[in-house]
């Protein structure tokens, strides 16, 4: 046994933790009557013991008050989505006014980029990550295409290894490259596959310097990753909130506009509740935007989830990005130290993490490359209680989340990956 990679000394991390205390605060999955080690973060964070703190009481005014809860509930619902605003500029580094909770992801980056992509006879190009998640590339073909454009001839996609990893220099190259053709930058700001973190502040500089717009899918680096939208320029952004934000499966997405795209009062899909909301039920009205992100919204919010999604934004602001920052680093360089550990003892199956950086620059994911038998793998830790996430072809993702993983969550998954073959 490897000194470091022991019970006794994980637990012995976990009580110097500053914020160990926050793991109690969620329901953790059950494996034989114990806490089974949770790694799936990226994909569904976990609901919190008290997530219905706000939604009791939403229900209640519902019952108590019909209708009359729109204008008279304890939060009113007319104007619900501003109880979570404040948390999420600051979650993302924004000003209030340049951000508004509302519809799922997709949805938003159909509204976004019905705004922001605006392509010229000459300049009509899209740059992307490859291994872009399946739905973004989905909606900006079908965003092309309704602007009358080939997607084959628009998307351009930064060059990779074979494990879709981007060297940092080469997507500077690329921006030059074409900087001439480009309407349109549109990253994940941490790749969904390899867990790359992109340089959001280098890219967004590079591409304002060349009159370029400049837009993020952050459903993997909200809530993970350090954010300053507003400092760095970024145009707009768009992210979800059940993965690191915990807000429960499917629930509401946010958005990011920048002040300076405010200023220039955009075209956009409109409806009522991004009018104007003095006038919001006055018919026969032209469209008179609200000056803020919220002048995006289409439709009033869906109060009961946003409920639940606004004890999740307190309890980030109450940690704060900063420490969760510090856990994660020290989380991800241990469970590093796990799996180079395993390869050194392992005489069949050989790790390999993709993810580039070291752990400063990383963000909670690790994606990493079983050598072979990935799938026996998976299935074995599957069965003995961890919860990591399986890409073909042989690529697992392993995410510990600040908030409620631990050291020993790392010594476990080792000991029973010890156990495989």
């Amino acid at each position: 046994m490897i000194q470091e990679l022991s019970i006794d000394c994980a637990r012995e991390l976990d009580l110097k933790d500053p914020i160990h205390q926050y793991r109690s605060q969620f329901h953790i999955p059950q494996f034989k009557n114990q806490d089974a080690v949770y790694f799936n973060g990226n994909s569904l964070g976990l609901q919190l013991k008290n997530h219905d703190l706000y939604l009791k009481q939403e229900l209640d005014d519902w019952r108590k008050m019909g209708v009359e809860g729109h204008f008279h509930a304890k939060t009113p619902w007319f104007d619900y989505h501003k109880s979570l605003t404040k948390n999420t500029a600051r979650i993302v580094g924004a000003k209030e006014k340049e951000v508004v909770t509302m519809n799922g992801l997709s949805v938003n980056l159909h509204l976004l980029l019905t705004s922001f992509y605006n392509p010229k006879p000459n300049k009509f190009k899209i740059l992307c990550e490859p291994n872009l998640f399946p739905s973004d590339l989905y909606i900006l073909q079908s965003q092309i295409e309704l602007n009358g454009l080939n997607p084959d001839d628009v998307i351009v996609f930064l060059p990779s290894d074979p494990n879709g990893v981007v060297l940092e220099e080469d997507v500077s190259k690329t921006i030059l490259n074409y900087k001439n053709e480009l309407a349109l930058i549109f990253i994940g700001g941490v790749n969904y596959y390899t867990g790359q973190v992109f340089d959001i502040c280098e890219i967004t500089r590079i591409a304002r310097n060349h009159g370029i717009v400049v837009g993020f899918d952050l459903a993997h680096a909200a809530g993970n990753i350090e954010l300053k939208l507003h400092k760095w320029g970024v145009d707009f952004a768009a992210w979800c909130s059940y993965k690191y934000l915990n807000s429960g499966p499917g629930n509401v997405a946010s958005v990011f506009i920048h002040e300076n795209q405010l200023k220039k009062n955009p075209f956009r899909l409109s409806a009522w509740w991004g009018h104007d909301s003095s006038k919001r039920f006055l018919t026969r009205q032209k469209f008179k935007p609200i000056n803020s992100a919220e002048g995006w919204q289409l439709s009033n919010a869906p109060v009961l989830g946003m409920s639940i999604y606004r004890v999740s934004l307190e309890l980030f602001n109450e940690a704060g990005m900063d420490t969760l920052i510090k856990k994660r680093i020290k989380l991800s360089r241990y469970l590093e130290q796990a799996i180079n550990t395993f390869n050194n003892f392992s005489k069949k199956i050989k790790f390999k993490i993709i993810t580039p950086g070291n752990p400063n620059k990383r963000g909670a994911q690790l994606s990493v490359l079983v050598s072979h038998d990935g799938n026996k793998v998976f299935n074995h830790l599957k069965k003995n209680g961890v919860y990591v996430d399986w890409r073909e072809p042989n690529v697992m993702r392993l995410a510990p989340t600040p908030l409620y993983n631990s050291y020993e969550d790392v010594v476990k998954f080792y000991n029973i990956l010890c156990t495989c073959f």
